[in-house]
């Protein structure tokens, strides 16, 4: 009979034991949690700050004894293994004040990562600070909620912008704290725009740029690398999290970027017998092929099945990891996946990236909402890289489909080719998806050149002319400056106030018009560009740039 013991329950771990037990009826599986719940729901604990979950037991997904009723699996809370003997095939474990040896055939680790918290001057002082990273961390801040009124939140990524979002929610004035220049460096930065807008829009003071110098007064003041100082009664550290590698590191298994595991296709770590899944261990960007860290539940889950299966004997691969993600902010919905036009350049891509925008259902049918998609793709063989979009609704569908899409190797050709259920209250007969297919296509085939948001200004510097084809009525939300105006319905009738030799970059609401218009005028030998997005992003990103009626 194998003895199989895991390292840490909740994702990885715990479709670890259950799978093995599918497959392995007869091995004995021991579970090695180092905290009081073995199987939590780690990614809804910001949503009970705020009661949207109600109740805490509902956090709970499985106990100890449901798991051992019904999967017969061995499960030891507040058992923390501190040692790995690999010579022997043992686990040295602290459990209360007693130190215990237990042996294994195969070892499984799976610690997760934690929060990073970065050095800061008076942290070790501050009695209102914390991490959230369990329920017992959920636990301590409930605590510190009963008579809190101001929070700081630090780090603007995903946990972060729950956590700003709950606790305004549960009655709290938020500052929410991000060093990068933008919130959710994730997305890019006009994408993350939106979401900085949403915040502020529901009373979440947010400073970018800054991060905390120091805590003061036992925590209850911050001060920040501008000067300014923050009153606090309660703040949670969310700046990113790191791998829990101290075990593996003692043990003498390998440890690469950022101090992650380093695991073979198969979940093999340079020790035999032993295997790593999770938050802890390097995966392949499917994309670029590199080496990523990501730290995410669905990667999670699989590679837990996986592993199992690789013990079991079926020669399951880990394919690697695209980092599809999704977070909401209020009444906004923002969701990524693959690469970002920023980890494009990095990663040294030939790349294009588009915008546009759409319903999340039929325009004509009552409640559709405005949905913008983002698409970065090679124009050469129509790869996709990546994909980001922003809406109240429809948002996850869409990243879901083209995250299918990248996992299926399908390219900008094959995404109007997908075909989608449709009715009115449910989506579009031609969805933003196909859409935005169209659209990447013309582009790659050479029917339309695009101008990116931040690309404007050096082609006007060099003699380009904003021709802004939006109705009158439109006007009214601002104006670029020294831009011609004709609406896109009137073009061809006065294509004669415009000049052959002069060069346009045609403007609309969001791109799609002045598509139309940039046809019209290549086919009369005029050289022009389309705004990628419009003066909807480009208003959002360029305030300053535009006429208001106030201005």
């Amino acid at each position: 009979m194998k003895k199989i013991i895991i390292v840490g329950g909740v994702a990885g771990g715990m479709s670890a034991a259950t799978r093995l037990r599918r497959l392995m009826e007869d091995a004995e599986i021991i579970v090695m949690e180092k905290g009081p719940y073995v199987s939590f729901a780690n990614c809804g604990l910001p949503y009970h700050i705020s009661g949207e979950i109600g109740e805490r037991a509902d956090l709970i997904v499985q106990t100890a004894d449901a798991l051992h009723d019904r999967f017969n699996l061995d499960i030891r809370t507040e058992h923390e293994v501190i040692g790995i003997n690999p010579d022997n095939k043992t686990v040295k474990v602290k459990f209360q004040d007693k130190i215990l040896t237990e042996s294994y055939d195969e070892l499984i680790l799976s610690p997760g990562a934690k929060p990073f918290v970065p050095e800061i001057t008076g942290l070790a002082e501050a009695s209102n600070v914390y991490t959230l990273r369990n329920v017992p961390d959920l636990d301590l801040i409930m605590q510190q909620l009963v008579n809190a009124k101001e929070a700081v939140v630090v780090g603007a990524g995903f946990i972060g912008l729950e956590m700003a979002e709950n606790l305004v929610k549960r009655g709290l004035r938020v500052t929410l704290i991000e060093m990068a220049p933008q919130v959710l460096p994730p997305l890019d930065e006009e994408m993350a725009k939106y979401v900085e807008n949403e915040l502020k829009l529901n009373g979440v003071k947010v400073i970018t740029g800054h991060t905390v110098k120091e805590f003061k007064q036992n925590g209850r003041r911050v001060e920040l690398t501008n000067g300014e100082v923050i009153v606090s009664d309660l703040t949670i550290m969310s700046v990113g999290v790191q791998p829990e590698n101290q075990l593996a590191q003692s043990a003498g298994i390998e440890l690469g970027m950022r101090g992650g595991i380093v695991v073979n296709d198969y979940y093999q770590t340079n020790i035999h017998h032993i295997y790593a899944v999770g938050d802890a261990i390097i995966v392949k960007q499917q994309i670029t092929n590199s080496d990523a860290m990501i730290a995410l539940a669905s990667p999670a889950n699989r590679q837990g099945r996986q592993v199992a299966d690789v013990i079991a004997g079926m020669q399951r691969k880990n394919q690697g990891s695209i980092g599809t993600a999704i977070v909401r902010v209020f009444n906004l919905t923002a969701a990524s996946t693959g690469l970002s036009e920023r980890a494009a350049k990095l990663n040294n891509q030939k790349f294009n990236a588009l915008h546009i925008t759409g319903k999340d259902h039929a325009g004509y049918y009552p409640g559709a909402t405005n949905l913008t998609l983002k698409l970065i793709f090679n124009p050469d063989n129509g790869q996709i890289l990546g994909a980001q979009a922003l809406g109240e609704k429809g948002v996850d569908k869409r990243i879901d489909i083209i995250a299918t899409a990248i996992k299926g190797n399908l390219t900008i050709y094959d995404l109007p080719e997908l075909e989608f259920t449709y009715a009115p209250p449910f989506g579009s007969a031609k969805d933003p998806v196909n859409m935005i297919g169209y659209a990447a296509i013309n582009v790659a085939e050479g029917l339309s050149h695009t101008v990116a948001w931040h690309e404007l200004n050096s082609h006007l510097e060099n003699g380009a002319q904003v021709l802004d084809v939006r109705s009158m009525d439109e006007l009214a939300l601002g104006q670029y400056k020294n831009a011609i105006h004709i609406p896109v319905n009137d073009l061809r009738d006065r294509m004669n106030e415009l000049n052959p030799n002069q060069p346009y970059i045609i403007s609309c609401a969001s791109g799609a018009r002045s598509y139309i218009a940039e046809r019209i005028l290549r086919q009369h030998d005029f050289t022009v560009a389309n705004l990628d997005g419009g003066f909807q992003i480009y208003n959002t990103m360029k305030p300053e740039e535009i006429l208001h009626e106030n201005n």
